[in-house]
């Protein structure tokens, strides 16, 4: 099992959704490549409950827009920065960038890196 991941949230627009999910499937191959154990993306489905704050609050989407909750496992914190560090330098990631039109705005996702403190 996992001892460290990375998980993200942020909107992009809804008539982008399969563009994104192709994008998404590319990068999680150079991930896994690059010492990932998994990389799992979702699009919010179900995104209100009562007495709480929801995602779509946090991220400010907007009504033409869906939710991505993402997170990315590693054996380690050691492995994830590795790894982050070879996606960085990765030349294909630039060019799946430059490739695919899916409205991703950086200033607007939340991110942080977790470690397990249960099993």
């Amino acid at each position: 099992m996992a001892d460290y991941i990375d998980g993200f949230v942020f909107p992009i627009p809804r008539e982008r959704l399969d563009e994104y999910k192709r994008l998404a499937a590319r990068v999680s191959d150079i991930w896994k490549e690059h010492g990932a154990k998994e990389y799992r993306e979702y699009a919010g489905d179900d995104m209100t409950l009562a007495g709480t704050r929801s995602f779509t609050d946090n991220v400010a989407k907007g009504d033409e827009e869906v939710v991505i909750f993402g997170w990315v496992a590693f054996d380690s914190r050691e492995a994830r920065d590795l790894a982050n560090k070879k996606v960085a330098e990765d030349p294909r990631m630039e060019e799946l960038m430059g490739t695919f039109d899916t409205g991703f705005d950086a200033s607007r996702m939340f991110y942080g890196g977790f470690k397990s403190f249960s099993q």
